[in-house]
């Protein structure tokens, strides 16, 4: 089987080279790639990579992220998120191959205080997420085979990542003011890559179970809870992580106003997903604390004499 991956270079990306590579001969491409065109932006480019490469299943993990961006960009944001991945559609269509995107948990309004469903009404209050979701409806529209995960709050050890963040401001401040009214569960790229390699080999056997599914770790915080957790954690390595924050105050979103109005309720409900592929989603604390480990041991190999 031939794969085309775009999108490499990014946190999903990187890790779908590891996770997809045992699948087939995998031909991965960025924005940046010139033998081959990888760039969302360039539809008749990336119209023109398909038919040369040939692949039996595409996988696109790129996308305009820059959500607050994508308010003052919105035809580069539709083009990227909602044209390109229709182009892949009716280039995967013809060749009949399966397409695999994701997406988002901001293509819902963010109401209410339960996971959403697949068949929940969607209604995005950004730019971001009218793409995302308009992007969805073109893959469904134009490709048959096709698997679309809808997620939430990634992060990776590779890359910037909220985790990060609170690690630097910590160090820099003795009070910090975290988001406490959005819900959501933080899920790693990891989690991401491989859930997408297990799906993958079972719709080749069972193709009916092509469609939409809900991908999210288990559980649910706010971003308050996330920050409290991961220093929490941080406290385990002191000797590399010399932390001098002594409160961490939480805040609604109205405290830090954004371009883009983000959902207050990002729960995502996935026993659509581990019904189907048989699985069983780890809780979000789980994957956050295997990535603070790694990142806690390369600071202690940085500071080691």
């Amino acid at each position: 089987m031939k794969i085309l991956l775009l999108g490499k270079a990014g946190q999903v990306g990187w890790e779908l080279q590891r996770s997809l590579a045992p699948l087939g001969e995998l031909v991965a491409l960025d924005r940046h790639d010139t033998d081959l065109c990888g760039d969302l932006a360039n539809l008749q480019g990336l119209a023109a990579t398909v038919r040369q490469v040939r692949p039996d299943l595409i996988v696109n993990a790129a996308a305009h992220t820059a959500v607050d961006k994508a308010e003052s960009e919105p035809e580069l944001a539709r083009q990227i998120n909602a044209l390109a991945p229709g182009v892949l559609a009716h280039e995967a269509q013809k060749l009949g191959a399966w397409l695999v995107h994701y997406s988002t948990d901001y293509v819902f309004d963010g109401s209410g205080n339960q996971p959403w469903l697949e068949s929940d009404r969607a209604a995005p209050l950004s730019v971001y997420g009218q793409t995302k979701l308009e992007g969805e409806q073109l893959i469904a529209a134009n490709c048959s085979q096709h698997l679309i995960f809808r997620t939430s709050w990634v992060y990776a050890v590779r890359g910037g990542n909220f985790a990060k963040t609170m690690l630097r401001l910590a160090q820099q401040r003795e009070r910090l003011s975290v988001i406490d009214d959005q819900w959501g569960a933080p899920t790693g790229a990891e989690l991401l890559a491989d859930v997408t390699a297990h799906a993958i080999r079972q719709v080749l056997q069972h193709p009916q179970d092509a469609g939409l599914y809900h991908l999210a770790a288990a559980g649910a915080t706010t971003w308050h809870g996330y920050a409290k957790h991961v220093l929490a954690q941080s406290a385990r390595s002191q000797e590399a992580i010399k932390i001098v924050a002594k409160e961490v105050l939480p805040v609604p979103a109205s405290a830090f106003p954004t371009p883009a109005k983000r959902p207050h309720n990002s729960r995502l409900n996935t026993a659509r997903l581990q019904a189907t592929f048989g699985l069983v989603l780890p809780a979000w604390q789980q994957g956050v604390d295997r990535m603070l480990d790694e990142m806690f041991d390369r600071e202690r190999m940085e500071i080691r004499p």
